[in-house]
Parts: structure tokens; sequence; C-alpha cells
């Protein structure tokens, strides 16, 4: 039988709250993993030239003869041209900087450039990175269930609202997570350690994932939310509507009575898979209720 179309709009929704739920999944653990939170350059002193080294990264002398300690050498190289810029990216767990005379990166712990007294709040900050992607996996996995399976209409709204509340709460710990790094790394670009703080720094891709990443999970949680509410809306305006059929066609000498039959009609769905919310085909079922 075909679906009606009331279940096939929660059903889209279903599926929407799902899928964002899945993309904030990932994107938080592409950005939890990475190290491009921020970027930018330093400034850093050219070491001098030795044997054939030349070029614009690194320091020459007049003397034809370096090595000789007699020798006077003098500097070409004054003011800015002394220093070099190299890049830099930093990110939760550490922070790399490119090498001068030599290809690939150098890379040390960012805890450990963290000044002491902000090392506790980043802490905090990764246990509330962690709780969000744990909390965002449970989420994804209450949605999925809801989705392929359930035993009753009843237990899948349940899933559906516990779903919800634990999509809210990811995105809060989300939200709380991000906001406490941006903290902690200003903090350290200003009391940091001399040979690591940047000349210039900017967000980087990482940041604004984990940022795009909270995002999707509060429209995951809305949509869960207004997939529950309008079930629930649905459910109690066609009960309305019910207990007004009962009224007119069987005529009720209990003004009570119409409502016990819809309730007694409703509580047939508890071990259904069925949509409470369906249109009323018929009435014929409830001629026994009234007879009773």
């Amino acid at each position: 039988m075909p679906a009606s179309l009331p279940e096939t709009d929660r059903r889209h929704r279903a599926s929407a709250a799902f899928s964002l739920s899945f993309l904030s999944l990932a994107f938080s653990i592409t950005a939890f993993s990475s190290s491009y939170w921020c970027e930018g350059t330093r400034k850093v002193a050219k070491p001098f030239c030795t044997g054939e080294s030349k070029g614009d990264l690194c320091i020459r002398f007049n003397s034809p003869d370096a090595n000789n300690s007699q020798a006077v050498q003098y500097i070409w190289e004054t003011g800015d041209d002394k220093f070099v810029e190299r890049k830099f990216h930093a990110g939760i767990w550490y922070s790399c900087e490119e090498m001068i005379n030599e290809e690939g990166e150098k890379c040390r712990s960012f805890i450990s450039l963290t000044p002491a007294s902000d090392r506790g709040v980043l802490w905090l900050s990764i246990v509330a990175e962690l709780l969000y992607v744990i909390l965002l996996l449970t989420g994804n996995i209450l949605m999925s269930v809801e989705m392929c399976y359930y035993s009753s209409v009843i237990d899948g709204l349940k899933i559906n609202a516990f779903s919800a509340v634990v999509t809210v709460l990811a995105g809060l710990l989300g939200m709380v997570a991000h906001m406490m790094y941006t903290t902690v790394f200003q903090m350290t670009v200003n009391l940091g350690p001399e040979d690591w703080r940047p000349h210039t720094w900017d967000y980087g891709w990482s940041y604004c994932l984990a940022w795009a990443s909270f995002a999707c999970c509060m429209a995951a949680a809305v949509t869960t939310i207004n997939k529950y509410t309008k079930t629930i809306l649905e459910f109690k305006h066609k009960r309305k509507k019910l207990e007004r059929s009962l009224k007119i066609k069987y005529k009720f000498p209990d003004h009570t009575a119409p409502e016990k039959a819809c309730n007694v009609y409703v509580n047939s769905f508890q071990n259904t898979t069925e949509d409470p919310t369906h249109a009323i085909r018929g009435l014929r079922p409830l001629a026994t209720i009234s007879v009773l």
C-alpha cells in the first residue's frame, strides 16, 4: 500500500536530519584530527650561508673565505633583509612550520606551547570536542535505527525524541569547545614562547569546518524536533476528528465514551508499525467498542 503524504513527508524529514547529522560528524572528525585551525607566518632570522649555499634565504659575506676566523666578515643585509617569513599552521594537537633550507616541516605539540595558566582550558576544550564527536555518533546511530527499524510507532517517536536531545547537547558542547580553543590560541599568541609567536595569522579551513559542523548539527537537531512536534500535532488533530466522528455517527449516551473509544483505538497501534496519523478509512471496528 503506498505511503500517505504525511508519512512521506516525515520520511523526508528523517532523511534530511540523518544527512545533516552525518555531515556534521564527518566535518567534526576531519577538523579535530587536522592542524589547520590557524595559519600564518613567522619572522625568522636568516642563517649564515655555508659552503655553496646562495640565495635570499641566508646571509652572505663579502669574504671569499668564510671559514677563516681571521677574516673580517661584513653582512650586506640590513633591517628586514635579515629576516625571512616562514609559514606555519596549528591545530588542537600540534603546530607545524616550514623549514628554511630544507624541505618538509618541523612539528611540535601545541599543548607544550600553551601557557601553563591556559593549559587546563585547552584540556577542557579537547574533552568537549571528544564528547561532541561521541554524541554526534550516538545521534547518527539513533537516527539510522529510527529510519531502518523500530518495533512500533510509539517506539519510533521515543527514539526520535532521544536523538533530538542528544543532538542538541552535542551542538552545545561543540560550540563551547570551539570558543575555548579560540581563547587559548589567542592567549598563546600573546604569551607563548618567543620562538613560536606568529607575525601574522588568521583562522584556517579546519576552524571553518568545525563551525560548519556545529551549524549542521543544530540544523539536524531542529529538523528532528520539528518532525517529532509535527507528528504529535497531527496525531492530536486526527484524534479530535475521530472523537467528533464517533459522536455524530454512533451518538454515545456518555459524553466521555468517544474519548475512551479513541484511546482504545489508538492503543491498538502500540504493537504495529503503522502510522497512527493516517486518515481514518472506516469506523467499523469502533462499532464493537460502542456496543461494549
